[in-house]
């Protein structure tokens, strides 16, 4: 373990506060509000196993250190309530981490409150106000005060309260609370920087679903440029592997090192008319021309009339994600999009019989979309100044092979915060870090061995349960938590991160290896002399 690691863990629990109160719901209910109430306070023993499984996070935690986990009902309307929970561990660094949710999905993140108490951190999550899978919007169907709970309210409310609890439970200050989490998560800690700029110093937002009203239409888009199954046009998932095949043969070149890892996919020319059968071909292997009409459109910015931009493109090298939305080989489109529009925009009641996709379904649903808004979740305020000016920093990361939320919905992102601020003379890079990482996936794993694993929500706990912190690399070069908390606490702003990947993902075999990201719009640049494994031998450089 390095030098920093050590100094930084040793100063963390340097001044570890330990609990006042009793783990006992008769303690911890005293000072709550009226609309809220404890459903349990339970002490959890040191290497203990957690497990209140639900259908967004069935899995258990084992090895937690010794905490009390707290459940809180709270109230939000006369038809509405969300719950929340909370780990408190007993050796606490003083800090607050809250977690997120994923797709349309309800149910408390106990797996990455586990990562964060393990590191000392109380770790609060909430459940949005429902039970569901990420696919499964039937909840919010003719629900507009669920809606709201899953699109802000009960994450904001969460924070809030949990602060309290937390407070009263060490008898101390929280000395910094900061936020980590992917996809809906993501759109969860923009939307909470967006409309509440004091909840958190620091916010890590990965691969975030901010443009709600859009990314769910494409996401149905998608599946009809692909469907019937009948139609000349339809791509078979037994050509997916194909497609990947050739677009990493003609595009890992370009980026001057053979690798397996499409450094810049935006940058690759890809002639994609090499797909094309000819009368020799084998027809597993290749596509007809029909075919890569909807291939182009996967690649291409999905417009309206009058070339009206809808939302950006998937990225080159994201064709192994693509069962998620483009596998339509059952004859549908993916519940992504679909229960989207039938539960929260059109409050169609049974899709299943009376509603074609094909027939029904068209572009003003989007445009109604806006309108409604649906639980105020889309977090496109750019004007984030005043997150800025209170000394809030966040810091921004997307897997380039993503396939499930393109890449390049971050890029516009971004791009959209830097139009809206810097006429305002407000400099960006001071608060706010944009990172792109080549051949990762959503959230975390990557396209054969891309380094990926950098600390991020939810990453830990793909790795395993007792994992946390980047395994012998806990320093803010190689744990992206770490580089905001050196950021907020000691004006430290990073440079560039570095990732890492393990031996088949697996922390025990070993370290297969590393590389260097870089703040958009640089580029991580192989030096041409040294191991490419190894992140010393790439430098961040501007493109001009």
């Amino acid at each position: 373990m390095h030098v920093q690691s050590l100094l930084y863990l040793s100063q963390s629990f340097a001044n570890a506060s330990s609990p006042v109160l009793e783990c006992s719901p008769e303690a911890l209910a005293k000072f709550l509000p009226s609309h809220a109430t404890i459903s349990y306070a339970v002490p959890v023993a040191a290497n203990g196993t957690w497990s209140k499984p639900s259908p967004a996070f069935p899995a258990p935690n084992v090895g937690l250190p010794e905490l009390c986990a707290i459940a809180v009902n709270v109230i939000s309307s006369p038809t509405s309530s969300y719950n929340f929970g909370l780990f408190l561990p007993k050796e606490w660094n003083s800090r607050f981490l809250a977690s997120g949710n994923g797709g349309f999905g309800g149910g408390i993140n106990w797996n990455d409150m586990g990562t964060s108490a393990l590191s000392g951190f109380v770790g609060m999550s909430t459940d949005t106000g429902h039970l569901s899978v990420g696919g499964d919007a039937s909840w919010a169907l003719n629900n507009p005060e669920t809606q709201t709970d899953w699109g802000y309210r009960a994450m904001h409310g969460s924070v809030e309260l949990g602060k309290l609890i937390a407070q009263k439970y060490y008898g101390s200050k929280i000395k910094y609370s900061y936020y980590s989490a992917c996809s809906t998560g993501g759109r969860q800690g923009l939307k909470e920087i967006q409309m509440f700029p004091e909840d958190f110093d620091g916010v890590v937002t990965a691969a975030p679903a901010w443009w709600t009203s859009h990314l769910q239409p494409w996401s149905l888009e998608v599946g009809l440029w692909n469907l019937p199954v009948d139609s000349p046009t339809h791509i078979p998932s037994t050509l997916f592997p194909a497609i990947a095949k050739e677009v990493m043969r003609q595009c890992d070149p370009q980026d001057g090192l053979m690798d397996g890892i499409i450094q810049d996919p935006e940058s690759c020319e890809f002639i994609m008319e090499t797909l094309l059968c000819t009368p020799k071909s084998n027809s597993s292997t290749c596509l007809t021309a029909p075919q890569l009409k909807t291939l182009y459109k996967i690649y291409h910015d999905w417009s309206g009339t009058n070339n009206t931009f809808l939302f950006p493109h998937y990225s080159l090298g994201s064709e192994a994600q693509y069962p998620f939305l483009f596998n339509t080989d059952a004859g549908t489109p993916s519940p992504y999009g679909t229960s989207w529009i039938s539960n929260m925009v059109l409050n169609l009641t049974d899709t299943a019989t009376s509603y074609s996709w094909f027939t029904g379904y068209n572009i003003s649903s989007i445009f109604l979309g806006d309108s409604l808004n649906p639980g105020h979740a889309n977090a496109d305020d750019f004007d984030m100044s005043p997150f800025a000016r209170r000394g809030g920093k966040l810091i921004h990361y997307h897997g380039y092979s993503d396939g499930l939320i393109p890449a390049e919905s971050s890029i516009y992102f971004h791009k959209q915060v830097l139009a809206t601020l810097i006429p305002r003379g407000v400099s960006v890079p001071d608060f706010y870090k944009f990172y792109l990482v080549p051949g990762m996936q959503h959230c975390s794993r990557s396209v054969g061995d891309a380094p990926w694993y950098i600390g991020g929500g939810g990453q830990a706990f793909t790795l395993g349960s007792t994992v946390h912190g980047v395994p012998g690399f806990e320093d803010a070069r190689f744990d992206v938590l770490r580089a905001v908390m050196r950021w907020v606490e000691d004006g430290v702003a990073p440079r560039e991160i570095v990732a890492t990947k393990f031996v088949d993902d697996v922390v025990e075999k070993g370290v297969r290896r590393q590389r260097k990201l870089c703040p958009y719009p640089e580029r991580a640049r192989f030096d041409g002399v040294g191991d490419p494994d190894e992140e010393r031998s790439w430098s961040c450089e501007s493109l001009f």
